[in-house]
């Protein structure tokens, strides 16, 4: 016999994520079935919650209190589906570990992840941020995945376009928003490595390693991380969640313009238009290495921001706005936060 969903009451979040910030859930619970998580929903229905699912906690920023069901994902599992001499299809469960998955589908000799190494979180998140770095995004090997609708308790079906994948976007982020959470998801891999080194800086540093030798999986792997752990902050010294907004795009009238007023402006066309670098905007605003309070950005890359140690989470959109607000100012362009926002207010209960 099963033992029954253990909820707690007023439970501390802060170790749950990665920004550090201080919050409580009214009630929290650790699902690791796809029974558990159902009944996880039957008593948030029962109790008229809100649900709040949280897998890393690397792409969230959390109010004081939430009035709501927190349910910690922690299914697990990772599976090679079948292989043949072009393509490896695994599976892994929502509480996977990212960057573990990403290692071991390389030990299975299953490629197309390499680009994606070290980014934090779990896999249930990946597809409603449509995660990338480097070149590659994940909807570049996607299947399908699996999700429970948080109304029925049942689990659905989703494929590539049901999923309504843009650049850190999905219908999860969208129409589908706060009505599902992913129980699994399935891609397609590469039987052999082709390596994608178009990102400069990133095509460099294997070439400058490796000399003439044709990089392994694992070469590229490494070399992102190493990248990575440069320019970003690890969130056990140091509370952040990783890029903090998207790179916004414009039109190729409003890129004459900028490019007119600011000839050294970053930026690289898609499509018809032209996506912006983010960080760029923000230490030409003069806040990089700034910091209010207990809120600052990173000083080796002003994308991040980060928790010197006490702020919370409105200090967090405080400052965030701010920069906003700058860099508005200065280019006329307007940033978009990544991170999901769950604060509460009297007025407006949960949001984001």
């Amino acid at each position: 016999m099963t033992s029954p969903l253990k909820i707690c009451d007023n439970y501390p979040l802060i170790e749950k994520n990665t920004l550090g910030l201080p919050s409580t859930a009214r009630c929290y619970a650790e699902v690791n079935t796809i029974a558990e998580l159902q009944s996880a929903l039957t008593f948030a229905r029962e109790k008229r919650l809100p649900v709040i699912p949280l897998g890393g906690g690397s792409n969230v920023v959390l109010g004081d209190f939430l009035n709501a069901l927190v349910v910690h994902v922690n299914l697990k599992g990772r599976t090679v589906l079948s292989r043949d001499q072009d393509c490896v299809r695994v599976r892994a469960e929502a509480g996977e570990n990212w960057h573990e998955f990403v290692l071991w589908s390389l030990s299975n000799e299953a490629y197309g992840l390499e680009n994606l190494s070290l980014i934090p979180g779990a896999v249930g998140a990946a597809p409603i941020q449509n995660i990338g770095a480097y070149g590659v995004e994940l909807k570049d090997s996607f299947v399908s995945l699996e999700a429970m609708n948080l109304e029925s308790g049942l689990v659905e079906y989703f494929d590539r376009q049901n999923c309504g994948f843009g650049y850190r976007d999905s219908v999860f982020k969208r129409e589908k928003r706060d009505q599902y959470i992913i129980v699994s998801v399935t891609l397609d891999l590469d039987a052999t490595l082709k390596p994608n080194l178009g990102y400069g800086q990133l095509g460099d540093l294997v070439a400058r390693r490796l000399g003439g030798r044709a990089p392994s999986a694992v070469d590229i792997s490494q070399a992102v991380c190493d990248i990575r752990r440069e320019k970003l902050p690890d969130p056990s010294e140091v509370g952040n969640a990783g890029s903090f907004f998207k790179n916004p795009e414009v039109s190729s009238s409003e890129m004459d313009r900028l490019k007119q007023a600011y000839p050294d402006i970053v930026a690289y066309p898609v499509g018809q238009n032209w996506k912006l670098a983010a960080g760029w905007l923000i230490d030409q605003s003069g806040l990089k290495g700034m910091r209010e309070g207990a809120v600052g950005t990173y000083q080796y890359q002003a994308l991040v921001l980060v928790n010197h140690g006490g702020a919370t989470g409105q200090d967090v959109l405080s400052f965030s706005s701010m920069i906003q607000q700058k860099v508005n100012d200065k280019f006329g362009v307007l940033l978009e936060r990544e991170p999901r926002v769950y604060m509460e207010s009297p007025q407006a209960g949960l949001r984001s």
